[in-house]
């Protein structure tokens, strides 16, 4: 009897489920997603089963951009593009559809109508926003190290 986890991408790794892997190191895994809206679209994943970016260590999260980079490379080589989109979505209101951190490596073609970034066009902040903006990040950030850890 084969158990089946509730993560697929961990499934995947581990042999239980089908997924056509393109590269696997000591990190990280690259498989091509199964939806192709564009021929060549990958997902990266680490490993390690953490549900998004915040909960990457250092060394991952420097794996799994490396592993990006080389698989967005092999990407525009292998398929035709004229642009590329890589995107990382975290939780229900970004369509985090998989509870696991991956990277979707997706080339482009112009009109494709994929992901649209802004459903109308963005206002621009007005300066002192932005600069209250500003403001509270670097606050959080000088005061909680453990962001760098």
């Amino acid at each position: 009897m084969t158990v089946i986890t509730e993560c697929v991408f961990c499934e995947i790794m581990a042999g239980r489920a089908p997924g056509d892997i393109v590269h696997a190191d000591d990190l990280t895994v690259a498989f091509i997603d199964p939806r192709q809206h564009n021929p060549g679209h990958v997902l990266v994943v680490p490993r390690t089963h953490v549900s998004d970016i915040r909960y990457l260590d250092p060394q991952t999260g420097a794996a799994l951009m490396a592993t990006s980079i080389k698989i967005a490379r092999a990407v525009d080589r292998a398929f035709p593009n004229e642009g590329m989109t890589l995107w990382h979505s975290i939780g229900p209101a970004a369509f985090q559809e998989v509870p696991h951190m991956h990277m979707h490596v997706h080339p482009r073609r112009l009109g494709d109508g994929l992901l649209r970034v802004y459903p109308s066009a963005p206002v621009d902040a007005d300066p002192a926003t932005r600069t209250s903006y500003a403001e509270r990040l670097r606050l959080v950030l000088a005061g909680n190290q453990a962001l760098w850890k």
